[in-house]
């Protein structure tokens, strides 16, 4: 039992941390956080499907497949930490009005907590959500650290929304992702004691 409130409190404050890091650093400058958010844009362009319809089916199709290849546990952590996360989001976004500093150094922040953030989720066995959980599968499946996955798939995403935004956003976008997942496999592989239940 306590090692689900420890585990809770935990994963609480990596989905805030990212949560704060996106809205605070990354999306005054419209940076996508990852493929998910590039995947909503595109729809959004493509066939003007809401961005809530397209997430919410992205995230629960994506959370179906985590409980069959990553367990039951890990789509539950998953959704509590998306949960948290999009709170935060919403929270901060309420009070700011423009950027803090410029985008270089927004950027570098940003992309710098993002990846604390992610890296915890992912090290404690949860994620938040999106192309995260094809991550932690495919990174299962090849035996593989799950930041350069990450950054690959959501590379190839932002990419492909430079048909509908301004292509210097995308360059922002890459360099956030290659910050972020450097720090996510740096934090994925220290030797951390797990908790009972913990899956990774």
């Amino acid at each position: 039992m306590m090692d689900t409130i420890k585990k809770a409190i935990i994963l609480g404050a990596a989905a805030i941390i990212q949560g704060a890091a996106m809205a605070t650093f990354l999306f005054p400058y419209y940076i996508p956080s990852g493929g998910a958010a590039s995947v909503g844009v595109l729809l959004k362009y493509l066939c003007n499907v809401p961005y809530a319809i397209s997430l919410l089916v992205l995230n629960a199709s994506l959370l179906l497949v985590a409980a069959k290849w990553l367990g039951r546990s890990n789509a539950l952590w998953t959704m509590y930490c998306v949960t948290v996360t999009s709170a935060m989001i919403d929270f901060v976004s309420s009070y700011m009005r423009e950027p803090l500093t410029n985008i270089y150094i927004d950027l570098v922040f940003g992309a710098v907590l993002f990846g604390v953030g992610l890296g915890i989720l992912f090290r404690m066995g949860a994620s938040s959500g999106g192309m995260d959980i094809l991550a932690l599968i495919v990174a299962k499946v090849m035996r593989r650290t799950p930041g350069r996955i990450l950054f690959w798939i959501n590379s190839s995403l932002l990419l492909l929304t430079g048909i509908v935004v301004d292509w210097m956003i995308i360059v922002y976008a890459l360099i956030c992702q290659y910050i972020g997942t450097r720090i996510i496999d740096v934090i994925y592989q220290l030797p951390i004691k797990q908790l009972k239940g913990q899956n990774i």
